[in-house]
């Protein structure tokens, strides 16, 4: 999830998270394996649920899609689940290989069809300015389905100042919607919601490990200071995470106005990762463990007869 603004501090850190990874490998909670899954929120802000506008109606949807395409942010690509600053799409949630992660691809299509009727489109750090490009791509392979999780790097900026405005997220993703029906007119779209950061940073920050990762500079925005309970670090993640509900109600939103989308109901939002969900290397992307969770997510989602509510 967070932008990888330059590719010599990226190397720079991959040698100081490689040893602290080492240093903390006794007491780190998993890189992927059976941690148990979380729970669902019950007292998340009400927009990442929301009563309307109406999803698209039922009647419209395919249960059963015979291919898929990705698109998204670091997250779809697997991003430090297997390996410390590295991209690993075999355990993408979307369309991975792996068989421990059981991706939505498997699950649908099997191994086999999954090779050669799956593709992964999404870019670690791209925001939701980037993603009409990806869904021009995503058209060109007349997919019968299109996942779509990004917004985390939205919000995931050095500073609170720097995420995309409300409006500009609309507008890119309205675009983006844009762009897929262009060429794939009946494809039909699942969106993710983006995750709750506020509940990374209260999970992550009981690691003493996690904090030292996050000082190298993942989503300042929200883990900067990670200590820090003052009035102003308690503000800065309050509005990070007003933010991050704000790009959830544009989701549910766009995404209704679509016969052929449906969004999630706000259930990454609300799912509770643990540790053992979390990378080892960053304390903030998805574990293979995690990236089976929300695999079984989307699955539930998309093979329901019925939207989330």
């Amino acid at each position: 999830m967070p932008e990888r603004a330059t590719r010599p501090r990226m190397r720079t850190a991959a040698a100081a998270l490689t040893a602290l990874a080492c240093l903390g490998a006794g007491t780190l909670a998993g890189c992927g394996g059976g941690g148990a899954e979380g729970g669902v929120s019950r007292n998340e802000p009400a927009a990442s649920r929301g009563a309307s506008p109406s999803p698209s109606p039922t009647s419209d949807w395919n249960q059963r899609p015979r291919s898929i395409a990705a698109v998204g942010d670091s997250i779809t690509r697997g991003f430090d689940a297997c390996s410390v600053l590295t991209d690993c799409p075999e355990a993408s949630w979307a369309t991975g290989t792996d068989a421990s992660v059981r991706s939505l691809a498997l699950r649908l299509l099997g191994p086999s069809r999954a090779a050669e009727k799956s593709w992964n489109h999404a870019v670690s750090g791209s925001r939701m300015v980037q993603l009409p490009e990806q869904m021009a791509l995503a058209a060109k392979e007349r997919p019968e389905l299109v996942t779509v999780m990004t917004g985390a790097n939205d919000a995931c900026r050095d500073s609170a100042r720097l995420m995309t405005p409300v409006a500009d997220f609309r507008t890119y993703f309205e675009a983006s919607m844009r762009q897929l029906r262009a060429g794939a007119p009946k494809a039909r779209v699942y969106v993710s919601s983006v995750p709750d950061l506020k509940r990374l940073w209260s999970t992550g920050r009981t690691s003493e490990l996690g904090k030292k990762i996050w000082e190298l500079g993942i989503c300042r925005s929200m883990l900067a200071d990670a200590d820090d309970l003052g009035p102003a670090a308690v503000a800065r993640r309050e509005a990070v995470q007003d933010r991050v509900v704000a790009y959830n109600e544009v989701l549910r939103d766009v995404c209704a106005k679509d016969r052929y989308c449906r969004y999630d109901g706000g259930a990454v939002f609300d799912f509770r990762f643990t540790g053992t969900q979390l990378s080892p290397w960053d304390w903030f992307h998805p574990s293979r463990d995690g990236q089976a969770r929300l695999a079984e997510i989307a699955y539930r989602n998309v093979t329901a007869a019925e939207p989330p509510a």
